[in-house]
């Protein structure tokens, strides 16, 4: 048996689907404020759903019995629920998540990270920090990702291709490994099972690094359409972080910070070693355009 943590979020619900569609056995842990239509597709799947909160220490010791091992993509960043925060979730929750796999004697332990540096230092930054270096007793897997095209690049933040404006982050130049969440999913699926993902650190990003500029160079080619730019300038950003002192807004200020200065990664090995197609950000475009079906995608 598999636990899902964040089995309802972006990147658990298709984790748990895609453990499903290889025979595995999963269990998502839902909480009872869930959206209903995302648990009835985790249970239309075959997925077993346990009820709980990683803020509820009771609930967590419950949903980690009779389980060979976890995988937590849980996180407050998208979250809208009363009482979640970085220090709630992202740490303190993650981290009593950790103690419970130990308590229960679960050995393999699989965590859905992001990329960062050690000169800029905030909340989420340290939170995942701290569960990372919990979980190297572990037989565990880190996958320390890039930014999602499907919340990065889409109205949610500032890039409204609807309506052809986008918010750029820094001079646009510094190339990004843009990633999709489905194959984020889709690593931590293959990782599960893959000896070569034991006891490892994944770097993962998308098949092509690109700075923002040419991002919006590619929606306007695809859409035919000029898309009107904002910038933000990377001193701008630099205040916004120091300035700072909500830990969510810090968050967001050095994440926002992160993409100007870039995050570009070299996911040849990676697709050679696990045999993973990275979804393009042509494809990617192209779907959210209405041009092209979902499934387009390219391998670095």
């Amino acid at each position: 048996m598999v636990l899902v943590v964040g089995a309802t979020g972006l990147v658990g619900s298709a984790v748990c689907q895609k453990l499903a569609q290889r025979g595995e056995k999963v269990r998502a842990l839902v909480r009872t404020t869930s959206s209903p239509e995302k648990v009835e597709a985790l249970k239309s799947a075959g997925v077993e759903i346990c009820t709980g909160d990683l803020k509820d220490t009771a609930s967590i010791a419950d949903a980690c019995k009779g389980v060979e091992a976890v995988i937590s993509t849980a996180s407050s960043t998208l979250s809208r629920q009363p009482g979640d925060s970085i220090e709630s979730v992202d740490e303190a929750g993650q981290l009593g998540l950790v103690q419970a796999a130990k308590n229960a004697g679960i050995s393999r332990f699989i965590l859905v990270s992001f990329r960062r540096r050690a000169d800029l230092p905030f909340p989420l930054s340290d939170a995942k920090a701290k569960v990372e270096a919990a979980i190297s007793d572990f037989n565990f897997t880190i996958i320390q990702a890039s930014y999602f095209m499907e919340v990065w690049l889409s109205p949610a933040l500032g890039f409204d291709y609807a309506s052809g404006t986008a918010r750029i982050y820094g001079t646009g130049q510094n190339p990004i490994s843009w990633v999709s969440f489905l194959d984020v999913a889709e690593m931590c699926a293959v990782a599960l099972r893959h000896p070569a993902a034991e006891r490892k650190h994944i770097e993962f990003g998308g098949p092509e690094a690109l700075g923002g500029l040419e991002v919006i160079s590619r929606f306007e080619r695809i859409s035919g359409k000029q898309f009107r730019l904002e910038h933000v300038s990377e001193e701008a950003l630099v205040a916004q972080w120091k300035a700072a002192t909500d830990p969510m807004q810090k968050t967001f200020a050095a994440l926002m910070l992160l993409y100007a200065l870039g995050d570009a990664i070299d996911m040849q090995p990676v697709t050679s070693t696990y045999g993973i197609r990275l979804t393009s950000l042509d494809a990617y475009i192209a779907n959210v355009l209405g041009e092209a079906p979902a499934a387009d995608s390219a391998s670095s």
